[in-house]
C-alpha cells in the first residue's frame, strides 16, 4: 500500500512538472518588420537586410547587441516587437556615439534562427520574455 501511494505521489510531481515545463517553451516567430517601427525614427535611419540606402562614405564597423524583455501580458508578437524596438534604440545610441549617421545591413537572431531580410525579423518568445539579436554596420552614407 505504501509502495502504492509513493508511485501515487511520484506520478503526480512529474505530471505537475512535465506540464509545467510544456507551458515555459519558446517559440522562434518571424514577423513582419513593417509592423515593428519605421526604418527611420529615432534620427538615425536602420536599413534591415539588403535594403536601398544611400552610397557608403565611410565604414564605422560592425555592432551587435542581444535585448531580453520580461513579457508582462503582452501578446507575443507585440512582445517581439517590443525587444525589436529596445535592440534598434541600442543600434542608433552606438551609432550615434561612434559618429554614424546610418546602421546598414541590419540582421536579426534568435539562437540559430537568423533573417537578414528587409521584410520580416526573428525573435524568441516565452510566456515569460521575449529575446532578439540584432546586428549591423556603422556607416557615414553619403549625402541625398
Amino acid at each position: 500500500m505504501k509502495t502504492t501511494i509513493k508511485r501515487a505521489a511520484m506520478l503526480s510531481a512529474l505530471t505537475i512538472a512535465a506540464a509545467t515545463l510544456a507551458g515555459c517553451a519558446t517559440q522562434v516567430k518571424s514577423l513582419p518588420l513593417a509592423a515593428a517601427g519605421g526604418e527611420s525614427r529615432g534620427g538615425v535611419p536602420v536599413y534591415f537586410g539588403e535594403q536601398n540606402h544611400p552610397a557608403v562614405k565611410t565604414d564605422l564597423g560592425n555592432v551587435s547587441y542581444s535585448v531580453r524583455i520580461a513579457r508582462k501580458v503582452a501578446a507575443p508578437d507585440e512582445a517581439c516587437r517590443e525587444a525589436l524596438a529596445e535592440a534598434v534604440g541600442k543600434l542608433r545610441a552606438a551609432a550615434r556615439e561612434r559618429g554614424a549617421n546610418a546602421v546598414i545591413d541590419i540582421g536579426t537572431r534568435f539562437h540559430s534562427s537568423e533573417s537578414n531580410s528587409s521584410r520580416e525579423f526573428t525573435c524568441g518568445v516565452s510566456p515569460s520574455a521575449a529575446a532578439i539579436a540584432v546586428s549591423g554596420k556603422l556607416v557615414l552614407l553619403e549625402a541625398n
